[in-house]
């Protein structure tokens, strides 16, 4: 599927629903030096959708788009046994003479 079938087909409710938050870490904002910003992503979204929402939303070339998966932690408190949500996490790296400004909303 091409680029601009691609963006055509995902709604703009989808698209907004592919990047629910920008990640503001220590190691995150260091990707900004290399022209970087990393999202948070449904556990179902693919490469090509979240180039497709990037674009659509911010308006911006992007040149690649990176992923991975944390598994949630098991985590223990008061005795009883939980476990954290599993996460995945999009590093996308734009083109040269772009950029998103993550401290201003959308």
């Amino acid at each position: 599927m091409s680029k601009a079938k691609l963006i055509a087909t995902l709604s703009q409710v989808r698209m907004y629903d592919l990047i629910r938050s920008p990640v503001v870490t220590e190691k995150s904002t260091l990707g900004a030096q290399h022209n970087q910003v990393t999202f948070r992503v449904p556990l179902d979204a693919t490469k090509p959708e979240i180039k497709a929402a990037v674009e659509g939303v911010f308006k911006v070339k992007v040149k690649a788009v990176n992923t991975l998966r944390l598994e949630g932690k098991t985590k223990r408190f008061r005795g009883f046994v939980g476990k954290r949500p599993d996460v995945k996490k999009a590093v996308v790296t734009l083109a040269e003479g772009h950029q998103i400004d993550v401290t201003t909303g959308v």
